[in-house]
């Protein structure tokens, strides 16, 4: 299935436009290939993500991937974010350059959440993994959740906190989504029960980072990560207890900025035209 979402020029800004799995999920492994928007893309949020805001209002759990848009010339981040039993005072947000340009083909981003571990991947490679601890207690996500995918207005943070604004002379800001997976174990949306064997479990709870793909990953974060709130002062004076700090943090600022940030510069972007009404298009 391939979907395009598309933000409606002259629209209100806080709205945007997106979709949602009808099933509730409780582990598994999510994916989708995404195809991010050219051109000025500054203040726009792409996200593919899982939540249970709807069913647990104060004690929601969440699961990010946020592509965060930027002025002409520089390129797209990555952010990923865990929230766990409705602990949104604490983020704990990552944020990435990428080894590609996202504008220009697909590129796959995935999900494996099980009752041990979370790890986010992209095109394969594990770039984050979260281990449940005891001292992480309940801010590890448990409840059952949705999938999301949506594309909206984040005009008020996301590009240099809120200095660089959605444009909508250059809209329409078109997402694509294709290759979804939604492999997990299905709850009832009404009553939250579930068919799933404690086996169906086991297989995401076995499924790990081998050698080789954590070797992988530490080169990703050491390249291209350019923010973590382990090493982040000004918020959180006292780190998470799940924060394993090490020689690494040398390399971060106090404010969990990277001293030294990956950046690459792509060739000009073609532009995109404008349109006067929404669209939302699903193609299979």
């Amino acid at each position: 299935m391939c979907m395009d979402v598309l933000i409606k020029p002259l629209m209100v800004v806080s709205l945007g436009a997106g979709f949602a799995s009808q099933d509730l999920y409780l582990h598994g492994f999510f994916s989708a290939s995404i195809k991010l928007p050219a051109d000025y893309a500054a203040g726009v949020v792409v996200a593919f993500y899982m939540s249970n805001g709807d069913v647990f209002e104060k004690t929601h759990d969440e699961l990010d991937f946020e592509f965060l848009g930027n002025i002409r010339g520089r390129e797209w981040r990555v952010q990923t974010n865990v929230y766990g039993n409705g602990s949104t005072a604490v983020g704990r947000e990552e944020r990435y350059g990428l080894w590609f340009d996202p504008t220009e083909d697909y590129h796959q981003y995935s999900i494996l959440w099980s009752n041990e571990r979370i790890i986010f991947y992209i095109d394969n490679t594990p770039i984050r993994e979260v281990v449940r601890t005891q001292t992480m207690g309940g801010d590890f996500p448990s409840k059952p959740m949705s999938v999301y995918a949506t594309i909206w207005d984040g005009s008020t943070w996301a590009t240099s906190g809120g200095r660089y604004k959605v444009n909508y002379k250059f809209a329409p800001y078109v997402a694509e989504f294709t290759g979804l997976v939604l492999h997990g174990c299905a709850v009832d949306p009404s009553n939250h029960n579930t068919t799933c064997l404690e086996s169906n479990d086991g297989v995401y709870n076995a499924m790990m980072i081998s050698t080789d793909q954590r070797a992988a990953m530490e080169r990703f974060r050491k390249k291209h990560m350019t923010y973590s709130y382990c090493h982040d002062r000004i918020r959180y004076p006292t780190p998470s207890p799940e924060c394993a700090l090490g020689p690494e943090t040398e390399s971060f600022l106090t404010t969990g900025e990277a001293r030294s940030s990956y950046r690459h510069h792509h060739g000009k972007r073609n532009g995109r035209s404008t349109v006067d009404v929404a669209q939302y298009s699903s193609v299979a």
